[in-house]
């Protein structure tokens, strides 16, 4: 008999999406839209637990509408769309999925290093497109041996991320909010933010979206780095100014953008940035492998039942 009245913004890997359905009341919402707040709000009055994927705004005014919610569970590790203090307020504990996607979003960070390096998916444009002629010119990318890599925000992705760098014989610096006590694990120095924009040959961001990181690359900080700088971004779109970073791009400021997030987010087709030769974009595709969704909605769905059941959330953002 299912005890428990839960609503999902979407759908989560099978498994875990099974097993939360055998002991809850599920109200599912499958379209590829988003659903409409009247819709989440229509089912929230009655709901205990809450399933949140994509870019839905937990906010006090949505949990107003929620009186008899305990627990809500996102499927991300990133939560700047949640108001963890008015789910406090409400007493509802919310979690999240940290370290279940550290390789996997490593792995994506140094892959775009590398493809924007060697320029791979303009050969490969070279290639479909039927320019590749003998005695044809193609672009010439960078060797990364010997390089320096800046890594902004050094949690458990930048560190992986330093990991990697350091196979393929680059130098790593970083800037975090506080030095970590473990560099001599990574071989990463500590950098002011000024001296990584003004150092680094390639730069990787990885700092979560906060009010202070908000805009936190715009026009000064691109015309600080070198003019032959690589630049991607894998933390969430609106750390980067998006006009600024076009100005650079197409002005010379920086020599090339690799980016898997973005503003706005999804990109539009027809949007300026596209227009450019020196970028390459991915729809935010961090995450996305078979083995990492499925540990993220396990995870999510621990968190649920956890809550549920009242117990303690297994990765917790908040507290009651």
């Amino acid at each position: 008999m299912n005890q428990y009245k839960v609503v999902m913004t979407g759908r989560l890997m099978t498994p875990a999406l099974e097993r939360i359905q055998e002991t809850c009341e599920v109200k599912l919402w499958e379209k590829a839209e988003s659903i409409p707040h009247e819709t989440l709000v229509d089912w929230l009055k009655d709901a205990e637990g809450l399933v949140v994927t994509g870019d839905i705004q937990v906010n006090e005014e949505l949990l107003q509408y929620a009186p008899k919610l305990k627990v809500i569970a996102q499927s991300a590790v990133g939560y700047d769309n949640v108001d963890t203090e008015a789910c406090t307020r409400h007493g509802i504990l919310f979690g999240n999925t940290p370290g279940v996607l550290v390789e996997t979003t490593a792995d994506l960070a140094f892959s775009l290093l590398l493809c924007a390096a060697r320029r791979i998916h303009e050969g490969w444009n070279f290639v479909r497109e039927g320019s590749w002629n003998r005695g044809s010119k193609i672009s010439l990318g960078i060797d990364l041996a010997g390089k320096t890599l800046g890594i902004v925000g050094m949690g458990q992705i930048g560190v992986a991320v330093a990991k990697r760098a350091k196979v393929f014989g680059m130098n790593v610096i970083y800037y975090n909010r506080n030095r970590r006590l473990d560099d001599h694990e990574t071989g990463a120095t500590y950098q002011s933010f000024d001296a990584v924009l003004a150092q680094a040959d390639c730069m990787i961001v990885l700092t979560p979206l906060s009010k202070e990181t908000r805009g936190l690359f715009g026009a000064s900080q691109f015309a600080q780095m070198k003019r032959t700088a690589y630049f991607v971004n894998m933390s969430r779109g609106p750390v980067v100014d998006t006009n600024a970073l076009f100005d650079a791009l197409q002005t010379g400021k920086i020599a090339y953008a690799a980016l898997d997030v973005t503003d706005p987010e999804p990109l539009p087709g027809d949007h300026p940035l596209l227009t450019l030769s020196n970028i390459l974009i991915t729809p935010h595709i961090g995450s996305a492998t078979q083995e990492t969704r499925t540990a993220m909605s396990q995870l999510t769905a621990d968190n649920l039942l956890a809550g549920l059941n009242d117990k303690p959330l297994p990765a917790c953002v908040n507290a009651k």
